[in-house]
């Protein structure tokens, strides 16, 4: 059912390249803006609980191999923003790093990485329709995710990743909404491994009153197609995160939230997941560059 949906949202995106040429031509002479939006930078205090970690140890996934305890998280969310009437580019840097170090009295000292995530991204979207105050059209996204570091034994993530389908954006609740297929080339191991998968994927913010905003976003991937076989690739990977923000001074704002990771190896039997449950203190803003 999964791929007869991706398949549908490509076949869409491939009839609509002259429709997105003649939108282009009538957008060049529409004032564009041009916006700096810190989406947030911040800290997260939490208290992980990670299942089946041991089966994980050699992943170069930090959240599968994490301990359950209490993790001080930095997080920097950065995105460039560009659009005009039927169109939206944006350019954005995610960062996220949590190590602990435990040194118990009768023992070695151990270190343990909870989170280690950079992300790089451009998106393009394109709107052709509106669906209930929606912007729906076909979107094209870069990306490249590595690490600080590597995670225990294992080598430093590296992976280009490619993604294309319809998007619903641009809505006062729903900021993004989206089907796609994505290829990736993973160069983690000496072993390169192209893959391919479909996705879906969210960012949803409402604002609950004034100084209280709900949000969430996360992502479901489902991998069905592998070039090289490799046992710590993943199956599937879900990946979702809500919280609620609450202006305590200025940008600063302070509030709980929850982060659910799960996955699936190829050679694990069973599925890996960390689950978070904590307090954020953040600060955000937006600036007009154009």
């Amino acid at each position: 059912m999964f791929q007869k949906m991706l398949l549908a949202s490509t076949a869409v995106l491939l009839l609509s390249t002259s429709a997105i040429a003649d939108e282009i031509q009538k957008t060049t002479q529409t004032p564009a803006t041009l916006k700096a939006n810190f989406r947030r930078i911040g800290l997260e205090l939490s208290s992980t609980d990670v299942s089946h970690a041991k089966e994980y140890a050699d992943s170069p996934v930090s959240e599968l191999s994490a301990d359950g305890q209490t993790v001080v998280k930095g997080v920097f969310d950065f995105a460039l923003e560009y659009n005009q009437d039927n169109l939206r580019w944006n350019n954005s840097l995610f960062m996220e790093y949590a190590k602990t170090k435990l040194k118990p009295a009768d023992g070695p000292s151990t270190e343990n990485e909870d989170a280690d995530k950079i992300l790089l991204s451009s998106e393009y979207a394109h709107k052709l329709w509106q669906v209930y105050n929606l912007d729906l059209g076909p979107m094209l996204n870069a990306e490249y995710q590595t690490e600080f570091t590597k995670n225990n034994d294992a080598p430093r993530q590296q992976i280009l990743r490619a993604k294309g389908g319809l998007m619903l954006f641009n809505g006062n609740i729903i900021k993004d909404l989206y089907i796609a297929g994505v290829g990736e080339y993973d160069m983690t191991y000496s072993q390169k491994v192209s893959k391919i998968a479909g996705e879906i994927g969210w960012r949803l913010e409402y604002d609950l009153r004034d100084g209280v905003k709900l949000s969430t976003n996360g992502y479901y991937r489902d991998y069905f197609s592998y070039s090289n076989y490799v046992g710590t690739d993943l199956k599937y990977d879900l990946n979702l995160k809500a919280r609620m923000d609450v202006a305590v001074w200025g940008n600063c704002a302070l509030g709980p939230y929850i982060s659910y990771r799960q996955a699936k190896s190829r050679e694990a039997s069973v599925s890996g997941s960390n689950f978070q449950v904590g307090l954020s203190f953040s600060y955000n803003n937006l600036f007009d560059l154009l």
